[in-house]
């Protein structure tokens, strides 16, 4: 770990910072305990311990500092989990050096595309205030777009010229760059290479795509033309360094806070939907811009919320989309309801004729996904011949396989049955039978703790000066007799901890299993073990290991005597006499143990 990474441990609080991403409660002294973000669970078993600065799931395994917490839940590598843990306690960054020329050419990079998106959406603002943007502020304003929203979401338009863009952009960048932006397009040439670049978006109204941070990172661009000649309705910036656009949820950048004071996420379809709701003051509210969630959208989403309230439009196309959402979201164990307006209106013509006070209370009104999925059911095969009813049950059937709880499970089965006019019955067979190849999965789970693995765990653990006996009696016992030790659990943890120097405690123990154990020993540490414990500790263990030893001892001479092996038997007998003299002294007075 650099020097600066260490800095920025040392002064940040970890609780604050996962405080900023899950809801934590205080759980004793010096624990705070939540939902894991990174496994579905309705039971607390992600711990933070508060003094050591340090998480672990019981649940799902997962363990680390606060780099590793921030990596792993915003998706990065550890020098960006620094930068954005110093960031967000306002600890000025060092000039940044790199592991490689490599690693150093990809930031550059990314750093340049960043630049080149930013001066094309202040460049497509500027064109939408300008002469040629008349037609563009036209279609807005049908929109009831004001120009304070319009502001808000620096909503542009490209001119329709083939190099407008590229002038004004050349300067900025090479070639190479400009090609790998995304904004602009090439033309194949005879021999296989590409011609020269020309702007991608052009004569449309310009919709900035930012990352959670909020910096542009792509576009997606609204024809003003009609007709065959107008090409797509919407185009978007292609896959490039800094977009992915299965990994990215639009308005999430302005809506994950009032996400998290409503407790729920709005999803729709488009994003005139989601900007006009956002604009009207319904500000938790996310796009997936036409496309079906992703499991990468489900992970980003998941950090912020479980509970989501989808409103996709309500023709054929956002039908579908909206099914394949609900599979993803309620595999992942989502809470989800279904929202379906009046009118068979999307939700920007909805608010905007009808205002947000009837919006607000038709998501208020919004189905349980069953209700949802079994009323799609009917409309889709209806009538009460058999066949219509087979072909809905096994329509409903894998949505019912997905949801993970079993009781949730049942009672969808119970509710599909009584509506569709279905012997439940027959339908709980085929749910029994579906349940059977549900994907299994294997979780990290911890194993019980004996004392003496508690206290020599805490005691090698220990890293307070003013403890060091304690942890240098527990060291030093592994050092010299680590067979004592080889029987217990925690073993593989134990002797690392031994070995770890200044290292911290949960950095150096590598396995999953063993890090867990470790945990579970700290987070329930009240104070680091005396040295007169520790001792009591080996003692006891020494105890065991010996009674133990003498047990099987007996065994061996009652075999001796058997066979008649007198010779084997002498062997035998001194060695219990010496096991038993052992025992006596750790057994006499001031032996302690436990």
């Amino acid at each position: 770990m650099s020097d600066f990474a260490q800095t920025v441990k040392q002064q940040v609080d970890i609780v604050k910072v996962i405080e900023g991403y899950i809801r934590l409660r205080k759980a004793g002294a010096q624990n705070y305990s939540g939902l894991c973000p990174f496994h579905k669970e309705k039971s607390p078993s992600f711990s933070v311990h508060a003094v050591r600065q340090f998480y672990h799931c019981f649940g799902c395994g997962v363990s680390g500092d606060v780099f590793s917490f921030v990596g792993k839940i915003e998706n990065v590598g550890f020098p960006e989990a620094v930068r954005i843990v110093a960031q967000k306690n306002g600890i000025p960054l060092p000039k940044r050096e790199f592991s490689s020329p490599e690693e150093a050419a990809e930031a550059r990079q990314r750093a340049k595309l960043l630049d080149l998106h930013e001066a094309a959406a202040s460049w497509f603002e500027e064109q939408l205030r300008g002469p040629e943007g008349v037609m563009a502020r036209e279609y807005l304003a049908g929109r009831g777009m004001t120009p304070e929203g319009i502001k808000a979401f620096r909503i542009g338009y490209a001119p329709d010229s083939f190099g407008a863009l590229r002038d004004r952009l050349s300067g900025m960048a090479d070639q190479e760059t400009l090609r790998a932006s995304g904004l602009f397009s090439a033309k194949e040439q005879g021999d296989g290479s590409q011609g020269p670049i020309y702007d991608r978006f052009r004569k449309r109204v310009t919709f900035p795509i930012c990352n959670e941070s909020g910096r542009v990172i792509a576009f997606t661009a609204r024809t003003l033309d009609t007709g065959e000649k107008a090409g797509a309705k919407y185009i978007n910036s292609p896959e490039t360094p800094l977009y992915t656009k299965g990994q990215v949820l639009f308005n999430l950048d302005k809506a994950k806070t009032a996400i998290r004071q409503a407790g729920y996420a709005l999803l729709v379809e488009g994003q005139m939907d989601c900007i006009s709701l956002f604009l009207r003051g319904i500000q938790h509210v996310i796009a997936t811009s036409g496309t079906a969630f992703t499991e990468q959208q489900v992970a980003i989403l998941r950090r912020h919320t479980q509970n989501v309230v989808v409103n996709f439009d309500p023709d054929a196309a956002g039908a579908n989309a909206a099914e394949k959402s609900i599979a993803l979201l309620t595999e992942e164990g989502f809470n989800l309801k279904l929202v379906t307006l009046d009118g068979g209106l999307d939700p920007d013509r909805f608010i905007r004729e009808r205002g947000v006070e009837a919006y607000t209370q038709a998501v208020m009104g919004a189905r349980r996904q069953s209700d949802y999925l079994i009323e799609r059911a009917r409309q889709m095969f209806p009538g009460a011949a058999a066949d219509q009813k087979l072909k809905a049950m096994n329509y409903l059937l894998p949505h019912i396989r997905r949801i993970p709880q079993k009781l949730v499970r049942d009672q969808f089965a119970m509710d599909a049955a009584q509506k569709l006019g279905i012997d439940s019955a027959v339908l709980r067979e085929e749910l029994r039978q579906a349940a059977l190849r549900r994907r299994e999965r294997i979780e990290v789970r911890t194993t019980a703790l004996t004392e003496v693995e508690r206290v020599m765990l805490r005691a090698l653990a220990i890293t307070d000066p003013e403890h060091e006996e304690s942890r240098r009696t527990a060291a030093d016992a592994l050092t010299r007799q680590p067979h004592w030790f080889e029987g217990l659990g925690a073993f593989e943890a134990l002797l690392a901890l031994a070995e770890r120097g200044a290292q911290d405690p949960m950095d150096v123990v590598e396995n999953p299993v063993q890090r867990a154990l470790l945990a579970e020993a700290l987070l329930a540490e009240t104070e680091p073990p005396a040295a007169e414990t520790v001792i009591g500790a080996i003692i006891s263990l020494q105890q065991r290991k010996i009674e133990a030893e003498l047990r099987d001892m007996r065994a061996q001479i009652q075999e001796a005597e058997r066979r008649g092996d007198f010779a084997e038997l002498t062997l035998l007998m001194q060695r219990k006499l010496e096991l038993d003299r052992e025992l006596r002294r750790l057994r006499g007075p001031g032996a302690g143990g436990n």
